[in-house]
């Protein structure tokens, strides 16, 4: 790894902090993180370390991607992002390419591998490459066994629903409407309230096809901007 990012984390690591991330992050056994380690580097150093070394090769980010230790794969995640944002401002496609590619690889060896990593990452670089593209890959990642590409598969159309396109949120959703995980179901609820921002009557629509199939924490999540009468009501159908 790059010598002077490892002194910067060092620098930065917190014990303390560390014991607290394991807990929030469920890596007790049988947990959805079981096994990853923290180094116990907040949200905003993280980001502020990755503006710092935007420079990294993609072999170096690799090395990010591949640590046990959950900041490293954010801080490589970071990195990706802002090398995706510089390729598209200045539109080059090929590097878009390469790394929306180089993501998908990582997700498939279970580097993607918490809400959060995928929630900062899907959208910004698996969804905006899509936006003029065929989608099937989200068909493929929404059927795998793994949670975490499914999550991306749903995720990722918010960068859709931010261009008012709707269709395949609600496709994905409907999919995802009998997955048993139960970040799947915030996920997918979450996916459905983005959209019933943008149109609610679409939302509306769905919940009435679907209601009676949709977990309770995925209905709860969808309708959270609705009035406190129409959420009762849902919810008591």
């Amino acid at each position: 790894m790059n010598k002077k990012l490892e002194e910067v984390l060092q620098k930065a690591e917190n014990t303390e902090k560390a014991k607290l991330c394991g807990r929030y992050f469920k890596t007790g056994k049988g947990e959805y993180g079981e096994g990853d380690k923290f180094l116990g580097i907040i949200v905003p150093l993280q980001r502020k370390i990755s503006r710092e070394f935007d420079y990294l090769e993609m072999d170096e980010i690799q090395e990010l991607l591949d640590s046990k230790y959950h900041e490293k794969r954010v801080i490589g995640l970071f990195i990706l992002i802002l090398k995706y944002e510089k390729a598209s401002k200045e539109n080059n496609l090929q590097i878009k390419k390469q790394i929306f590619e180089f993501y998908l690889k990582n997700a498939s060896k279970n580097n993607v591998n918490n809400w959060d990593l995928v929630d900062i990452s899907a959208p910004n670089i698996v969804g905006d490459y899509l936006l003029d593209k065929n989608r099937d890959i989200l068909y493929e990642l929404v059927k795998s066994n793994n949670l975490w590409e499914r999550r991306i598969s749903i995720i990722s159309t918010l960068a859709f629903i931010r261009q008012k396109d709707l269709k395949d949120t609600l496709k994905i959703s409907e999919i995802l409407l009998l997955d048993k995980h139960d970040l799947i179901h915030k996920a997918v609820g979450w996916m459905l309230r983005e959209a019933g921002k943008r149109d609610v009557e679409v939302l509306r629509k769905f919940l009435k096809d679907n209601y009676k199939k949709m977990p309770r924490t995925m209905l709860r999540y969808s309708i959270e901007k609705f009035s406190l009468n129409e959420r009762k009501e849902w919810l008591l159908r």
